[in-house]
């Protein structure tokens, strides 16, 4: 067959496909569910990696700090309530059961107590839409509804670094450290401009396929290249 192609190296998950851990700054999770109280965002940085902001708060007494996805309207100084109730504001942190219809929250937990797993890219946020006897009704950025239990914690606004992929990159090594800080291989090379020892579409007389290129969901990593699994391909005739 040739040898192993991009998917295939990927797939095997050496030290060249994995995302740089030792560039991180922390982990970005919310405060432990026994923590109650005010923090103070004393600094927001980048993360390498990461396209929305971190702010970094830190507990009154300056013994912890927790790094939390910033969200729009929050700066140095701001106060964040963890496990606030009543009146809400961006920043705050509270229990979906105690968070009024039609609030745009992000940093959502998926499960009570996980930290935050769901609504943390830049610009995104997620609309409770309605609340049941123990779960709450979230409508996510994909336009989806999904249930939660109603002690799953979120935060109130919308994730700051909205406009993060309006501006233009202009040149390509913005790009090629944007891809790097992921792991992502820059640029791609398309396989018909390939080898036929190199990819499956590769070689011929011009830069072609030559043969269908729709692959079975259970095809070999080798031969998995194309369109995987499509449901239809071409031109849609109206």
């Amino acid at each position: 067959m040739g040898k192993h192609i991009l998917v295939q190296r990927a797939g095997r998950g050496n030290i060249n496909f994995r995302s740089p851990s030792w560039i991180k700054l922390q982990p970005a999770r919310l405060p432990p569910n026994d923590y109650m109280g005010t923090l103070t965002v004393k600094k927001l940085v980048h993360e390498p990696g990461r396209g929305a902001p971190l702010a970094l708060a830190y507990s009154d007494d300056m013994k912890q700090r927790f790094a939390l996805i910033a969200v729009e309207g929050i700066g140095v100084g701001s106060k964040i309530n963890i496990g606030a109730e009543g009146e809400l504001k961006a920043g705050d942190v509270a229990m979906l059961g105690k968070i009024p219809d039609g609030e745009k929250i992000c940093f959502v937990e998926l499960r009570p107590g996980d930290g935050g797993r769901l609504v943390k890219a830049s610009g995104e946020y997620a609309t409770v839409s309605g609340h049941g006897t123990n779960s709450v009704s979230i409508i996510l950025p994909s336009k989806k509804t999904k249930a939660l239990s109603s002690s799953c914690r979120a935060m109130i606004g919308v994730v700051a670094g909205g406009g993060r992929a309006m501006a233009p990159m202009l040149k390509a090594g913005v790009a090629f450290h944007k891809n790097k800080r992921k792991a992502k291989k820059w640029p791609g090379v398309r396989g018909v401009a390939m080898n036929p020892v190199s990819h499956p579409h590769g070689g011929g007389g011009h830069q072609s396929v030559s043969h269908p290129s729709t692959v079975a969901r259970n095809t070999p990593a080798g031969r998995k290249v194309g369109h995987v699994a499509a449901r239809r391909t071409g031109i849609r005739k109206r």
